[in-house]
């Protein structure tokens, strides 16, 4: 009997697609808008992270959408997770990929924020900012390498989905199934 899961899938994938594209979008276009048109380093980092700042609602939103939907769909095929071989690996390299895509989002963000108040124009922003003085040059670096980590890590995400979607094919299940059952007999003899 073939069940449905449009809605789980739909928002796993939906919320992959706006985390992976918006975070390219951000590293390559919003970033080098900021840097043609800012003319100075504190201009195009002020440029930047107001632009950045609008996208964290909805980045937050997607990413929410990507998990909800991937402990849907965990939680639908735990059967092939358990009973498929090769399934429990991907599934694992998956959950390590997405966590690592967590923390460089979430690393991003806050080294943004920093960037953010060390070069802005509000008093109270920069009242703020000499109570925790940073390395400006050092966290624009390290921005810049977490910025781009975020589309390698969410691109990872979409082909391990890519593969995902190909074990599920019939012509996969049986074998992976009954390989996973021979090689569990191994173990009781």
């Amino acid at each position: 009997m073939s069940e449905r899961n449009t809605l789980i899938r739909s928002l796993h994938d939906v919320g992959l697609a706006a985390w992976f594209g918006g975070s390219l979008m951000g590293a390559v276009g919003l970033n080098g808008a900021a840097k043609d048109v800012g003319g100075h380093e504190a201009t195009s980092d002020r440029i930047s992270a107001s632009g950045w700042a609008k996208w964290v609602p909805v980045n937050a939103a997607a990413i929410g959408a990507h998990l909800f939907g991937g402990g849907g769909l965990l939680a639908v095929n735990a059967h092939r997770v358990a009973a498929q071989q090769g399934v429990a690996a991907s599934t694992v390299a998956k959950t390590v990929v997405t966590a690592a895509a967590l923390a460089a989002t979430a690393y991003a963000r806050g080294l943004g924020k920093k960037v953010e108040l060390a070069t802005s124009a509000d008093p109270q922003d920069a009242e703020k900012a000499q109570k925790h003085p940073i390395d400006l040059d050092k966290a624009r670096r390290q921005l810049a390498y977490a910025q781009w980590a975020v589309p390698a890590l969410t691109g990872c995400l979409v082909v391990l989905n890519a593969l995902h979607g190909e074990q599920q094919r019939p012509a996969e299940q049986v074998p992976g199934m009954w390989e996973r059952a021979r090689s569990a007999t191994h173990f009781m003899s």
